[in-house]
């Protein structure tokens, strides 16, 4: 399981709707709303979940 970064649901990556590269990491979405999203500005994402811990916005 991965943590969507943009709403921070738990996503199975087997299943995922979405997934981005960034940096050499791969990262799992919830819905393709929330990849774009992330797609945009991946940074903005990646420094609230260090910041918030895992839990954000309720998504989708």
């Amino acid at each position: 399981m991965a943590r969507d970064p943009v709403c921070g649901m738990m996503v199975d990556e087997k299943k995922a709707a979405a997934k981005s590269e960034y940096k050499g990491q791969t990262y799992y979405f919830c819905a393709p709303g929330c990849k774009a999203a992330f797609d945009k500005d991946p940074e903005k994402y990646l420094k609230k979940s260090e910041a918030h811990g895992h839990g954000m916005q309720h998504c989708c």
